[in-house]
């Protein structure tokens, strides 16, 4: 399943960024949504932005994403 994960710039590089978030840290494409300053959360896709969330979304989502691994793993899958 592919589903965008939120990451939070640590560096930003003008249309790249390195950016930390469930995976690590990863160089993140960013031209579908422009340059961005450190610690903006973002909606990372496939290895591009695809939209840049507030904290307490990027929180939310995260919540989430915890809630179905958690569901995943209890499920044996």
């Amino acid at each position: 399943m592919c589903i965008g994960a939120p990451v939070q710039v640590i560096e930003s590089h003008g249309f790249t960024a390195r950016c930390r978030g469930r995976n690590g840290e990863e160089e993140i494409n960013m031209m579908l949504v422009g340059p961005q300053p450190e610690g903006t959360w973002l909606v990372n896709f496939l290895g591009s932005a695809r939209d840049v969330l507030t904290e307490e979304e990027a929180r939310r989502i995260n919540e989430a994403m915890d809630e179905l691994a958690a569901l995943v793993a209890a499920s044996g899958g």
